[in-house]
């Protein structure tokens, strides 16, 4: 059984800028009150791309970056839960989009939680000696599916995608991806929902937000004991990119004052599944963490569901 790694990261971001005052223009607030609340300042806003052009988009970055080429891709995952079309699906779509030839591929839906999710998965899989070379994606159209007339959730969502290519650790190399912690409260599943034919995203923000501070810290610090990690040798924490308060009160809870924790949520919105991708792509490509660091993944949302692990930067 051999272990796997993030080979390397891409992300993709539509080049719509929507800024708070953009917002107010749709629904009584304002600037102040946005950043106070959530701690967005802008987000960005699709037109015509669909979720899988963006995941197509932001896969391709990864795979320029890896080294490798379409043939070496032999599995394609994509977190989302925003895709309009049920089949093909949004992976099969990017393959497509790609010249992967007869990959693996499929899609999950954990909502906010998906990249973490289909980050697990993958790296069951290559463990299990079914993949070798994966892309694992996470892409969000939310503004598809968000009510502009309600305040609430309409400051909130945006869209974006962002991707990781995972391989198989070499020889004795060390795994770069640490055992997953996931799970889920279903008795809590209709604090963030996206239901019906024609459906808008709806959330309890106090529940979500109650959940997300007292119960989440204790199960991202089981995610760094599976990977034998102490928390105070963390580079960085990515967790979802859901509200600068949330993030701030699982920081504080972990208690990991020397790790740069990602907060993409100010410029970027709250992607979902992209959320986690779209952080760590940027953390990479500024070389903000050091090459080979560990860091703390944590993702946590709709169902209710949650997972996380630490990895390797790579």
């Amino acid at each position: 059984m051999t272990g796997s790694r993030i080979l390397s990261m891409g992300h993709h971001q539509p080049s719509r800028v929507v800024t708070n005052d953009d917002i107010a223009q749709l629904v009584e607030t304002n600037d102040e009150w946005i950043r106070d609340r959530v701690g967005i300042v802008s987000r960005r806003i699709a037109g015509d791309e669909t979720v899988a052009d963006m995941a197509a988009a932001a896969a391709d970055k990864a795979l320029a970056n890896s080294g490798l080429t379409a043939a070496d891709i032999d599995l394609v995952v994509v977190a989302t839960c925003t895709s309009i079309d049920r089949s093909p699906n949004v992976a099969c779509r990017v393959a497509a989009k790609l010249g992967i030839d007869a990959p693996g591929a499929f899609d999950l839906n954990t909502a906010c939680s998906g990249f973490a999710y289909a980050l697990g998965t993958v790296d069951h899989a290559i463990r299990a000696g079914a993949s070798r070379n994966a892309l694992v994606i996470g892409a969000e159209k939310l503004s598809d599916f968000t009510d502009w007339t309600d305040r609430s959730t309409c400051i909130i969502f945006a869209d974006g995608a962002g991707a990781a290519v995972v391989t198989a650790a070499a020889g004795d190399e060390p795994a770069g991806i640490g055992p997953v912690v996931w799970g889920s409260v279903p008795e809590r599943g209709d604090a963030v929902r996206i239901e019906g034919w024609r459906p808008y995203v709806a959330q309890e923000g106090q529940t979500v937000f109650r959940w997300a501070t007292t119960a989440l810290a204790p199960l991202a610090l089981q995610a760094c004991e599976r990977a034998g990690v102490d928390p105070a040798e963390l580079a960085a924490f990515v967790p979802h990119q859901a509200n600068a308060r949330i993030i701030d009160g699982i920081a504080k809870r972990l208690n990991i004052p020397q790790a740069l924790v990602a907060k993409d949520i100010v410029e970027s919105g709250n992607t979902s599944a992209a959320s986690i991708p779209l952080a760590l792509s940027k953390l990479v490509e500024r070389r903000e963490v050091p090459s080979g660091a560990p860091v703390l993944l944590f993702g946590f949302g709709g169902g209710l569901t949650y997972a996380g692990q630490v990895i390797r930067c790579p």
